[in-house]
């Protein structure tokens, strides 16, 4: 692949692995080698453009430069360390780094300054909260932010491939008047139905993980512990997109017409704002675009220093993939990957 970095990519086999090996392609990532690594059951296997699957191990997980993650949680807390002691600098999409102290939780737009503070492992944000920290960040700048309520609907592609064939099994299941399995992705049927139940319970807990992951993830991001959010996650028989109704209350004065200017010139942000027009952002539309999409924007009349949005983004492209690439673009960019410093120092 000629100069460049040499990349890993964990859990490559998975929905979001597929797509940030074609991102890295798409996006002409300086990489000289891209390695896929998965669990054991898909070693050997051929990949497009023919990378070929290798296992975790000691020796394999060395001289990375960047490292991808996207395998779950108990992978990345057994192998990120390992890779990152190689030398590599990982990029991680599960839940497991996200709240440590000393690893940076970033969106490219909204807090790249954060990728300084790095110790070789940066942390990918929840689908959820990446797509509304987007479109939060502008108005944030402008008018600081005192209280969010949130609710999503959220698509099924988020719990993985098994969710989105049990959704069209069932829907199909159910138009030809026949009866559906026992439903095993979810608790319940998620075909026709939306569930008040995106993400797991812990036990004595009464929010979901998802909707913690919303509280305390936005609240790192935007740079403000103070920040008070509620949050309610429910999952819809969407394939593809996560859509979020966010009630925005500002620290000042902000009018709906400034919030669309802001919004119209931020970063990775596209404004479809005419109901009377029937526009508005779909997550059909959303699915396999990179931009987080926002409309209904309105006053809350309920408060005269709150807004009401729509948010909708492509959960598996923005929401995972798209980000951790953009990330390594931004390091690439800045000269902080360990192999590009070294080769300038010769």
């Amino acid at each position: 692949m000629g100069e460049g970095y040499r990349i890993a990519v964990v859990g490559a086999t998975g929905q979001v692995g597929t797509l940030m090996l074609r991102l890295l392609r798409e996006r002409s990532f300086p990489a000289r080698e891209i390695v896929p690594f998965a669990s054991e059951r898909s070693v050997g296997r051929e990949l497009e453009g023919g990378l070929v699957v290798q296992g975790l191990s000691e020796d394999s997980v060395r001289g990375f430069d960047i490292a991808l993650f996207s395998a779950g949680g108990g992978t990345s807390g057994e192998w990120a360390r390992r890779f990152a002691d190689g030398r590599a600098i990982v990029i991680d999409n599960s839940s497991r780094w996200r709240m440590d102290a000393d690893v940076p939780l970033v969106v490219s737009e909204v807090n790249p300054h954060a990728l300084d503070a790095h110790h070789g492992i940066i942390a990918n944000p929840n689908c959820s909260t990446m797509q509304m920290v987007v479109a939060l960040a502008p108005l944030q700048r402008e008018a600081g932010i005192e209280r969010l309520v949130i609710s999503t609907y959220q698509a099924v592609s988020g719990t993985g491939k098994r969710a989105v064939d049990e959704l069209l099994e069932q829907s199909h299941a159910l138009l030809h008047e026949r009866e559906i399995e026992a439903p095993s992705a979810y608790a319940h049927q998620i075909a026709f139905n939306a569930l008040p139940h995106a993400g797991s319970f812990a036990e004595g807990e009464d929010h979901t993980d998802e909707e913690r992951k919303l509280i305390n993830e936005t609240r790192k991001i935007l740079e403000d512990p103070d920040i008070r959010v509620s949050a309610t996650c429910v999952r819809v028989p969407v394939v593809n997109g996560h859509s979020e109704a966010v009630n925005v209350q500002t620290r000042s004065e902000l009018s709906p017409e400034r919030a669309r200017e802001l919004l119209a010139a931020a970063p990775g942000v596209s404004v479809l704002d005419d109901p009377g027009a029937s526009l508005y952002p779909l997550a059909i539309d959303a699915d396999g675009k990179d931009d987080v999409f926002v409309g209904r924007i309105r006053r809350d009349p309920g408060h005269e220093r709150a807004l009401d949005l729509w948010i909708v983004s492509d959960n598996l492209r923005k929401g995972a993939a798209t980000n951790a690439v953009q990330i390594a673009e931004l390091l690439h960019e800045r000269g902080m990957v360990g192999a590009a410093r070294a080769t300038s120092a010769a």
